[in-house]
């Protein structure tokens, strides 16, 4: 295929790149924060107790152990999940401007997470796990599987799926759970309002070991699931009628990548709230660099996005410390400048 024949950079050094970029990252990301602990140190908290080379105190090994690389693993997952599910959207739509926030997936995964805190988070003081790996994840799938349908109908007529359509469907959908979501808080007690300010500016401060096997058992089944379907994906990019005469069953594709997406955003949306614009930079940053192969863009932008976030927590932890800004902001001011090149330009082409 003509339109996948324009890669720029060896995946494989890409990937290796990326790789040590990325452990250099978790290194820094467990050594910074508002305590001053050094890197040796941190690398020695890590470690077993019985062949630590120095003597770590109690408080600096719970700091590192407890919260900053669950915080760390946490931010990689999420990344990650996020980057592939927007490569995976910009594909089947053919458009790098779409991505699960920009078309309001984001927002209903949002609306049906806070429903769940709202309604169940009196339960939450006894049963803390029942919003971690119960309602709060299953409603945010609804709650993103619903949007996600609802926009692709709206944006779907006879001669296939307006991507124009499709953005101003996001749109619309998105404000309306954003009314859902001040509703919400009107009526959320205090714990409850608390919970749903982290959820709605995002934060990966909550981060526990529970959660952790939450997000990469579903990091795992999203990339073997998407990277199997990666060929249909390179497909649709000469069109859905080309695709169609290829073989594929393009409406049935479609619905499986969509109900996976909004599996995977509703899941991020449970345990970090809502982080805008990885799924919308790094897919495009994989093609720029690599060309539109979904077999190379798919792990690259898995490694991108886990790269981006931590670097964006980072940023989060130190700009004002000792105060944790939500990193939702931080991804917010790298993205929101980036989509408005994009949109320039794209001008003259949607």
């Amino acid at each position: 295929m003509s339109v996948l024949s324009n890669k720029r950079i060896p995946t494989r050094s890409l990937l290796v790149f990326g790789a040590v970029a990325l452990y250099f990252a978790i290194v820094s990301s467990v050594a910074l924060g508002p305590m001053d602990i050094s890197i040796i140190d941190s690398i020695q908290a890590l470690l077993p107790g019985s062949i630590r080379t120095a003597d770590i105190p109690a408080h600096v090994t719970l700091v590192i152990q407890q919260i900053r690389l669950p915080r760390t693993l946490l931010a990689i997952a999420i990344g990650a999940i996020l980057a592939i599910c927007g490569a995976v959207m910009q594909g089947l739509f053919r458009n790098p401007l779409a991505d699960p926030g920009i078309i309001g997936v984001s927002a209903g995964a949002s609306l049906g997470a806070a429903i769940a805190i709202v309604l169940f988070g009196s339960l939450s003081q006894n049963y803390p796990q029942l919003l971690l790996f119960g309602t709060v994840p299953l409603f945010s799938f609804i709650g993103g599987a619903l949007t996600t349908v609802i926009v692709y109908r709206l944006g779907t007529g006879a001669n296939g799926t307006s991507v124009t359509m499709m953005l101003l469907a996001g749109v619309a959908i998105g404000a309306l759970a954003g009314s859902g979501l001040g509703l919400m808080n009107y009526y959320a007690d205090d714990q409850a309002l608390r919970d749903l300010s982290l959820w709605t500016m995002g934060s990966l401060a909550g981060a526990n070991w529970g959660g952790l096997v939450l997000a990469y058992a579903t990091l795992i089944v999203l990339f073997i699931l998407f990277y199997r379907k990666a060929e249909p994906l390179n497909a649709l990019l000469l069109g859905e009628a080309e695709a169609k005469h290829m073989g594929i069953e393009v409406q049935k594709l479609k619905r499986q990548l969509i109900l996976l997406t909004a599996a995977g955003v509703g899941v991020t949306v449970a345990l970090a709230g809502m982080i805008g614009f990885i799924g919308l930079i790094v897919p495009h940053l994989g093609r720029m660099m690599i060309g539109p192969n979904h077999k190379s863009l798919l792990p690259i932008s898995m490694l991108t996005g886990a790269l981006l976030l931590l670097i964006a927590d980072m940023i989060a932890r130190t700009a004002v410390a000792p105060l944790d800004m939500p990193v939702g902001i931080i991804t917010a001011l790298i993205g929101a400048p980036f989509f408005i090149w994009l949109l320039i330009k794209q001008r003259g082409r949607i």
